[in-house]
């Protein structure tokens, strides 16, 4: 992998109605790093996510992607939401659902190519729905919904893919899968999790970023109980869960 810089924050402070939710955050990521973000409730990683893709300003510092600003490079980033909201009920296929990925690239009202619709059936290929196409969103699973969404961001073909807790709703045979899948798309882009999940993060990320407001730690995944206590705030129980790295047992955390 080269050394070539995807992510760069300088000295970036986010206030959201006068309250500090990031406070002088200094971040390089590299080409091809797929990077874990935990952290506690408020933590400030969603905001992190969100200063990435540029639908938050910072209030002081400066976030370029890819070289440029967040803005500038969006059609390079795959995004997926902690929540999904959507009426189950509605008649919207798989595949349609995938195609609309494409509008940054085609715009909102033009119709999509015979080129759009053969990248929206590669990307559900690469998740495994491709023979799920025909079927409505609302009639799947949630591990399923997952994957369509992940399609979803895959097919604008991007550099860079960010994912906001997206096992959070699914159980642990669907969140294996998941992650196996995250483990095939990293050779291909860079990827960003912010999970609440640590054990689970650790066997499969490169990087961990501890985030609570500051920058606790960015590095290596082995992290050990004073990173854990200085993120978290409160001491916390440790458990061995592989050879390099001490994972965090006790209360796991949702939202941001």
């Amino acid at each position: 992998m080269s050394n070539w810089e995807i992510i760069r924050l300088e000295d970036v402070w986010v206030r959201i109605d006068g309250a500090t939710i990031l406070e002088g955050i200094n971040l390089t990521v590299e080409d091809g790093d797929f990077l874990g973000v935990i952290g506690p409730n408020g933590a400030g990683k969603t905001s992190l996510l969100k200063a990435i893709l540029g639908i938050i300003e910072p209030d002081n510092g400066r976030v370029t992607v890819m070289g440029k600003s967040p803005r500038e490079s969006r059609k390079y980033i795959g995004y997926v939401p902690q929540h999904n909201a959507f009426d189950r009920e509605f008649p919207i296929s798989v595949g349609e659902v995938v195609l609309m990925g494409r509008n940054i690239h085609t715009g909102l009202f033009r119709r999509y190519s015979r080129e759009d619709r053969k990248m929206a059936e590669e990307a559900l290929s690469k998740v495994g729905m491709l023979e799920h196409k025909d079927r409505q969103l609302g009639k799947l699973s949630g591990g399923e919904q997952q994957r369509v969404f992940i399609a979803r961001a895959l097919v604008t073909e991007p550099k860079l893919l960010l994912l906001d807790e997206p096992t959070s709703n699914l159980d642990s045979t669907m969140q294996a899968g998941f992650y196996e899948l995250l483990k095939t798309l990293k050779q291909q882009m860079s990827i960003v999790l912010v999970s609440h999940d640590i054990s689970a993060v650790s066997v499969y990320v490169d990087k961990i970023l501890c985030l609570n407001r500051v920058l606790c730690y960015h590095g290596d995944k082995n992290i050990g109980p004073d990173i854990l206590q200085l993120t978290y705030q409160h001491p916390v129980k440790i458990i061995a869960h592989d050879e390099n790295f001490h994972g965090l047992s006790g209360g796991h955390e949702h939202h941001d």
